[in-house]
């Protein structure tokens, strides 16, 4: 697993398991996104400056903002998540493997990636595995040249597969060697759901899970991590946070 400070984020769950995580310790298992095509560079910017004050874990954005978001962050304890692949994850292995490595050379510190959904929808597991392995493999040995260790995510889209789907994809995430099986983009058709986070808790042994898609308020997130949610993906971490006790 890579280097974050699980031990913590472990406390900070059963904390949450128990009814009782607070402001604090819940902006750091939140992935603040900014990944609408409609955001802009201005957008980043304020967006830093709110991850630095809240102490949120986690920034993820595009990839022309991953050297901007690295830059205003350092020093901070926030990360920088550079989304590859995204939304459809439907682009060529080799093109998504350069993707990864660029978004972390310019200060990406975790990488969440798309897999290719239409040939998994097609029943091509074996090259859904190829390419699941290969970007990884990409991530985190351009970490590696960068000094640090990379966490990867792999969204599902969940939406688009069935209960049976939703556990072959994510025991095929685990395998390829990533830290994370993420529910949703925010783009497909649905959000994520309770019953996504248990189906992917079901189906593997090492893996985490963030829920992201359609989270928006202090309650449903809480919801999600009771469920085992490691992590909370939002574009709306603001509203949550505000929601949460002091």
């Amino acid at each position: 697993m890579a280097s974050e400070p699980l031990h913590i984020l472990d406390t900070q769950v059963e904390l949450a398991s128990a009814g009782i995580l607070k402001r604090a310790e819940l902006a750091r298992l939140i992935d603040y996104a900014l990944v609408k095509p409609s955001h802009t560079s201005r957008d980043i910017e304020r967006a830093c400056e709110e991850v630095a004050r809240h102490g949120i874990g986690v920034l993820c954005v595009l990839p022309p903002f991953v050297e901007l978001a690295a830059k205003r962050l350092k020093g901070t304890g926030s990360r920088v998540c550079g989304v590859v692949a995204f939304p459809f994850g439907a682009s060529p292995t080799e093109v998504k493997a350069r993707e990864a490595e660029l978004v972390v050379a310019r200060g990406a510190a975790e990488v969440d990636f798309v897999m290719n959904i239409p040939l998994f929808k097609s029943g091509k597991y074996e090259c859904v595995a190829r390419d699941l392995e290969e970007v990884v493999e990409a991530a985190k040995r351009a970490g590696e040249r960068e000094g640090r260790e990379v966490i990867v995510k792999v969204i599902i889209e969940t939406g688009y597969l069935t209960p049976e789907e939703i556990m072959e994809a994510s025991k095929l995430v685990e395998e390829a060697g990533a830290d994370y099986v993420k529910t949703c983009t925010g783009f497909g058709p649905r959000g994520a759901t309770i019953e996504d986070v248990r189906l992917i808790l079901k189906a593997v042994k090492r893996a985490r899970v963030k829920a992201a898609g359609g989270i928006s308020t202090y309650e449903r997130a809480l919801e999600f991590i009771r469920a085992g949610a490691s992590r909370i993906g939002t574009s709306h971490a603001l509203e949550i946070l505000e929601g949460a006790p002091l």
